[in-house]
């Protein structure tokens, strides 16, 4: 089955992602026509398949390209890849101030990563004046809306009494929240809530679910902190964890 389509017709969005799973180039080149129609859902969607190389050639510039169009005309989700490409200099120079700018948009626009992302640069005084309680607030918003990361967010500024009074049952409250919504960052820091209430055998399970999730950078982190607190009880999976860092610096080097 052909995805070309004409100028007159309509994606059929619901099949995208089997389209993808199929046949990832049938889907580049129907995402192409589309977008090159003024399709606004495809202008995004070509952005990121441009940017992740998914069944076209990988071009960050040109992606940077369609979610800078995509955005112009209210996509909410390209405004926020767009101030991805500005802040991690994909496609085109760094630019935290125009980053700054296109999360705003995309967070104003009621989407959660754009909360969460301008929140980072708001919590760093990165491409904007530092301001916590403002990074809060959007962190807050965007836990409301279910974003994983936002929450075990939240339950820190909690934990360690930035910007509100310390509150350790909302900080756990907040870590468990992020635990079972899948956040590899939220299951380590609700594992380590429940050491120290000695809960060990919720404590060993999280800290697997997060050995299974996190990337070389948490890991390495989560490895040290656990070799630090040196904890009979878990000793095994700080080993677990030195084990999978040294497994996947293997694969990066």
């Amino acid at each position: 089955m052909s995805f070309i389509l004409h100028r007159t017709e309509k994606p059929d969005l619901a099949q995208l992602g089997q389209r993808l799973a199929e046949d990832p180039r049938q889907a580049a080149r129907w995402a192409l026509a589309a977008a090159s129609a003024g399709e606004l859902e495809a202008q995004a969607l070509l952005g990121q398949l441009l940017l992740d190389g998914l069944g076209i050639q990988r071009d960050a510039a040109l992606a940077r390209d369609w979610f800078e169009i995509a955005a112009r005309h209210g996509h909410a989700m390209a405004s926020n890849m767009l101030g991805r490409c500005c802040e991690l200099g994909w496609g085109g120079p760094v630019d935290e101030a125009a980053a700054a700018r296109h999360y705003r948009t995309a967070a104003e626009h009621g989407l959660d990563w754009g909360m969460y992302n301008y929140a980072n640069l708001l919590a760093t005084g990165r491409g904007v004046a530092r301001n916590e309680e403002q990074a809060l607030a959007w962190y807050r918003r965007a836990a409301g809306l279910g974003h994983a990361k936002s929450m075990n967010l939240v339950g820190r500024y909690y934990e360690e009494g930035r910007v509100v009074r310390a509150d350790p049952q909302a900080a756990f409250a907040c870590y468990r929240r992020s635990a079972e919504a899948g956040d590899f960052r939220g299951q380590f820091s609700y594992a380590t809530v429940l050491m120290s209430l000695g809960r060990w055998d919720e404590a060993r399970h999280w800290l697997r679910e997060a050995l299974a999730l996190g990337h070389l950078k948490f890991l390495r982190k989560a490895r040290d902190e656990l070799r630090q607190a040196a904890i009979a009880e878990v000793a095994d999976l700080a080993e677990a964890y030195a084990r999978r860092c040294a497994e996947l610096e293997t694969v990066a080097s």
